[in-house]
């Protein structure tokens, strides 16, 4: 940590180290899913992908934090459970989750943490990722996990981000946000608007030109920080390696660029459309997989973020908590579409939220966003 008697320091450093961790094991999954053709793909019961990462991620996550904050009742909130992988028919799956994660947790000194005394057994990581069954509310300490946010992009080699968070009695108390494939330089961000976002071929290798990043911040300091990804037999460094980041000073939503979800299924482009051309956003939109969206308008690389989720689509806590607090410690805003800061005291979902969420690099656009949709809001286009 910056500042070593910082309240939630040392759960901000741990949560920064597992994060770190996490990324180094899906960017190995991922590689395998890419490079060649896997069955290690399933639907869930909402046809969203799940991988050998996300069962892995959360396994690994839930296991280092019940591990390193010994005499805490640990509370977390994730995304996954383990009846896929409890069926007769999938023990080829649970057997790679489970050397998955032995894979990983074998590298724990490098980040700093202890490793394991010997492999975890199969019942173990079983028992880990169950443990992740909290359903959050106003009172309590409860970590929220998003093993592999943007499924989707992770299966096509595109954007996804390993998400942390800790909410405490209700609040926001701190973020970490892993984007394996967000490198560290924006000149070094290339996008397609016809496709989703693609690196282009020619750059130099991944420890050179920092491919990846993880993004942190602790509520109230005022500050959000940035560190590249480890390679190789690179150890992490605390934090030495870290820089500070900034949400862009831009207010005139012509010069804004803006994001929203590649996913059609639950997010209204239509009406986003309309909203962007409405304030003279003139921009191509930034269609990224995941909260990617949420670390581009932290650092500046973008100045809005606009989510108005279909009819009957409920936004889920693990989906937001941490971009939320790692953009407004970088001096942006997250709100309701009726102005209002997100709710994360009321369990899995985002309950009573005004119509969408907007994420922006500061209040000026905020307003005349919000403006926007008071005045062309029509309750037919959702």
């Amino acid at each position: 940590m910056t500042e070593e008697n910082d309240k939630y320091g040392k759960e901000l450093d741990l949560a920064v180290r597992i994060v770190h961790m996490a990324c180094s094991l899906c960017q190995k999954v991922q590689q395998s899913l890419v490079s060649a053709a896997s069955r290690q793909v399933l639907a869930k019961d909402d046809d969203s992908p799940v991988t050998v990462a996300d069962w892995s991620v959360q396994a690994t996550v839930s296991w280092l934090l019940s591990e390193f904050l010994e005499g805490q009742s640990v509370s977390i909130v994730a995304e996954e459970d383990v009846q896929t992988l409890s069926k007769s028919d999938a023990a080829s799956l649970l057997a790679a989750v489970v050397n998955t994660v032995n894979e990983c947790l074998a590298e724990a000194p490098k980040y700093g943490l202890q490793r394991p005394k010997k492999a975890l057994e199969t019942s173990q990581i079983l028992e880990a990722i169950s443990r992740c069954n909290s359903t959050g509310g106003p009172t309590g300490r409860h970590w929220v996990l998003d093993p592999v946010d943007g499924t989707l992009g992770f299966v096509r080699g595109d954007q996804y981000a390993v998400a942390l968070a800790l909410i405490e009695d209700g609040k926001l108390v701190l973020g970490v946000l892993g984007c394996p494939n967000y490198p560290m330089k924006k000149e070094f961000l290339h996008y397609n608007h016809q496709r989703d976002q693609t690196i282009p071929k020619t750059l130099p290798s991944s420890d050179i030109w920092q491919k990846g990043c993880v993004m942190y911040a602790r509520r109230g300091s005022g500050r959000t920080w940035m560190q590249p990804l480890i390679y190789g037999d690179t150890k992490f460094e605390w934090p030495n390696c870290a820089t500070l980041v900034q949400a862009s000073p831009v207010d005139d939503p012509s010069l804004a660029t803006f994001c929203e979800p590649v996913e059609k299924a639950n997010s209204n482009h239509l009406f986003t459309a309309e909203l962007a051309n409405s304030i003279g956003l003139k921009n191509q939109p930034m269609r990224v997989h995941s909260m990617v969206k949420y670390a581009a308008i932290a650092r500046g690389d973008a100045e809005v973020f606009i989510k108005f989720a279909r009819s009957g689509y409920k936004e889920k806590i693990w989906d937001h908590a941490a971009g939320v607090v790692i953009v407004e410690e970088a001096g942006g805003v997250v709100t309701d579409a009726g102005g209002c800061p997100l709710d994360f005291s009321r369990g899995l979902y985002l309950e009573g939220l005004d119509r969408g969420i907007i994420a922006c690099s500061g209040p000026v656009l905020r307003d005349k966003i919000i403006g926007a949709v008071y005045a062309s809001w029509d309750s037919s286009n959702l």
